[in-house]
């Protein structure tokens, strides 16, 4: 369990963040977001090509160019929402499927 979350702390930041949108926020917490999610894209994007998880990798990197600070893409308020919910839901799922079997494998040694 430490393992896993050691490895996930990030995603689970970035769920938290998505799912707090929906709540009555300063702008300033919409370009944190954009901020995290776009950094959580990128790493969980590299993660899942090392794992040879290819369309996650493209996934990720849909998700990081859509949720960009630099250039960012504007829609309205409720077209966000349902994409923050999709990328909340994609992050979490994630959690689940993108394992490295070399940590699991280690841990199954540990407790035996």
């Amino acid at each position: 369990m430490k393992k896993w979350f050691k490895n996930n702390w990030f995603k689970l930041i970035a769920i938290v963040f998505l799912l707090g949108t929906f709540g009555s926020w300063p702008y300033a917490y919409y370009q944190i977001l954009r901020w995290v999610v776009c950094a959580v894209a990128v790493y969980s994007s590299y993660f899942a090509y090392q794992l040879k998880k290819i369309s996650w990798a493209w996934i990720f990197g849909i998700i990081a160019v859509l949720f960009n600070p630099i250039l960012p893409i504007y829609f309205t308020k409720e077209i966000w929402q349902l994409v923050d919910i999709i990328v909340a839901v994609i992050f979490f799922v994630s959690l689940f499927i993108l394992k490295d079997k070399k940590i699991h494998k280690k841990n199954r040694k540990e407790h035996n």
